[in-house]
């Protein structure tokens, strides 16, 4: 993609931000090229170019495969003595405990992990720290507890920066063998039996782009080698693995990882298992958030993983995994209903903190140009639901945002968000290293912070120090990267079905950004508490529903209202809208400018 080249000719846009073509003068032959080999629609194939997809690489792309994708589980480092301990506890019967993250990857982790050694008829727990009192990852106490009565406990999407609680595992009589995928933050824990991390320095497998659960399913696929090839009497066939994929395409959405290569196939066959609602669980889950419609890797991201992540954030850390391992149907209802209500909880939480988070916001850009990083806290806010404030104001603000939830003793727990090309983490390690936080980690895009309140004002000021000139020009340069142009009439759900192979989208593989240009603004109006609705036509008449979530308030639902009856350019996704057993398309609008 390159800046120099605008789309329409938009230099700011209704949320001011330029549009650019992202596919540059090679990407658009090569989406031609492919046009004319394959025979796939012109916008397709420049979604396709426009994502590193080669010439000769389209067909295969369109169709992943796990055979075609799959490594061999024991080029991960440590992976063998991992699955050969694991094996020896299925043979030997002994029991095991599951030591998981309190998020929908540590969930569906614990549950894939849990639903294997139960085919064995295994004796396994799971354990689910909480997040408030406990926080991430092993502690020495927990684990202690739960060496009482495992000799073998498996800590899947955390332990890799858990050297003390391993240590205390350990000294208890416990075997720890370590499932995980994070980045390695000093030595190695020593006391673990085995480290399965892609992460690792030394490992050199190249899949470090797997989630918790992507790891755990190679390792089960090592097992069972393991098992097979040291032909183990036991009393139970091997276990469908297949069958599985569900909650490895649920984790590998939710946990934001790049959608590239085993990534890719894991949430296509993924998806397909889940709509057979094997996992009563899943299904149960799909029913509460009233889905009428065949499951897709946007009901994962946005209507089934929340419910599984509110356990976490506000309720039951444990409650999300408990309700992947089972095959009650009766036990999944209540459990998902009760997921359900903390959701619904969750987001009135939500609603009412955003709100006083954009009151203090607003104070702090009433200036010229605003702090480069905007920070704000209260005494009244939930700390498990601070990062999807800081999100939010991330979004309106387009800046990177902190929400720090102060408890009474005046220590924050506060998390914070990026923009693309600002490296959070590395601020925060600074912020670490200069004294201003009591403990504080993260990546390029997202971040943890503890900070004492009376260090406030001393870190406000060294994130403006240390961020002011690059969020400044990375804000001036800020651009919204544009696939093709369509047309209402040409926004088919055979179109639709077709761009879809070429997804999923999410993380490293974005959603299709596509322009409706020239369309006259039939109507737009309010629904809900926060979106506008509204009707786009083209040259032709042909019309299309459109929505743009959360737009009430903002610039973009400013400029629709105010539009109404005009030929605009709108920027967004296509998407699927059932209805009534009907089933159209309709434009998720993401951005909007006038047509000049």
């Amino acid at each position: 993609m390159t800046s120099e080249r605008l789309f329409l000719g938009v230099g700011q846009s209704a949320t001011g931000l330029k549009w650019v073509d992202r596919l540059g003068q090679r990407e658009a032959n090569i989406a031609l090229a492919m046009a004319q080999n394959h025979g796939f629609p012109d916008i397709v194939t420049r979604v396709l170019a426009g994502r590193g997809v080669g010439l000769d690489e389209a067909a295969a792309f369109m169709e992943p495969t796990l055979k075609s994708l799959m490594p061999d589980p024991a080029s991960l480092t440590d992976m063998v003595s991992a699955a050969t301990r694991i094996a020896k506890a299925i043979i030997t019967r002994e029991n095991v405990a599951i030591f998981g993250d309190y998020d929908v990857d540590g969930a569906c982790s614990s549950a894939i992990l849990s639903r294997f050694l139960t085919h064995y008829g295994i004796t396994n727990r799971i354990y689910i720290p909480d997040r408030i009192f406990e926080g991430y990852g092993p502690n020495p106490t927990a684990m202690q507890e739960l060496a009482v009565e495992a000799s073998l406990i498996v800590t899947v999407d955390c332990g890799t920066n858990s050297a003390a609680a391993i240590d205390a595992a350990k000294a208890a009589g416990a075997d720890v063998v370590v499932l995980d995928h994070h980045q390695v933050g000093g030595d190695l824990p020593g006391a673990a039996h085995a480290i399965v991390n892609p992460n690792r320095e030394d490992d050199l497998s190249g899949q470090g782009h797997l989630c918790a659960a992507g790891v755990v399913f190679l390792t089960l696929v090592q097992i069972s080698r393991v098992l097979r090839e040291g032909q183990a009497k036991l009393d139970f066939p091997p276990p469908d693995l297949l069958s599985l994929l569900d909650l490895v395409a649920l984790a590998t959405i939710c946990d934001v990882v790049p959608l590239k290569d085993l990534n890719r196939a894991f949430v296509v066959k993924g998806v397909l298992v889940a709509r057979t609602q094997q996992n009563a669980g899943l299904a149960a889950l799909a029913r509460v958030s009233r889905i009428g419609e065949p499951l897709n890797a946007f009901h994962f991201a946005y209507m089934i993983g929340p419910r599984i992540n509110a356990g976490g954030r506000i309720g039951d850390a444990g409650l999300g995994a408990r309700l992947l391992t089972l095959d009650d149907t009766d036990e999944a209802a209540r459990i998902a209903q009760e997921l359900d209500r903390l959701n619904q909880e969750r987001q009135a939480m939500e609603t009412i903190m955003l709100e006083q988070a954009e009151a203090e916001a607003m104070i702090e850009l009433s200036s010229a140009s605003g702090p480069a990083v905007l920070v704000t806290a209260s005494e009244d806010w939930h700390p498990g639901i601070v990062g999807l404030i800081a999100a939010r104001l991330k979004e309106r603000s387009r800046r990177p945002a902190f929400a720090i939830a102060f408890n009474l003793n005046g220590t924050g727990s506060g998390s914070g968000r990026s923009i693309n090309g600002f490296d959070l983490g590395k601020l925060v390690r600074g912020a670490v290293e200069r004294g201003l936080l009591l403990k504080g980690g993260g990546h390029a895009m997202a971040a943890g912070i503890t900070v004492e309140r009376g260090k406030m004002g001393a870190l406000r000021a060294f994130f403006e120090e240390q961020s002011a000139e690059m969020v400044g020009q990375l804000r001036e340069n800020a651009s919204l990267a544009i696939d093709g142009a369509l047309s209402a009439a040409g926004a088919t759900v055979p179109l639709y079905d077709t761009m879809e192979k070429a997804g999923p989208f999410g993380s490293g593989h974005p959603q299709p950004v596509l322009v409706l240009p020239h369309h006259r603004l039939i109507d737009a109006r309010s629904v809900g508490t926060s979106h506008v609705k509204a009707t786009l036509a083209g040259a032709d008449g042909k019309r299309i529903n459109a929505i743009a979530f959360r737009a009430v308030g903002s610039a973009l639902g400013d400029f629709l209202f105010n539009q109404v009856g005009q030929s605009i350019h709108v920027a967004g996704n296509l998407a699927l809208n059932h209805w009534n057993g009907s089933t159209t398309t309709q434009f998720r609008i993401l951005d909007a400018a006038k047509a000049v």
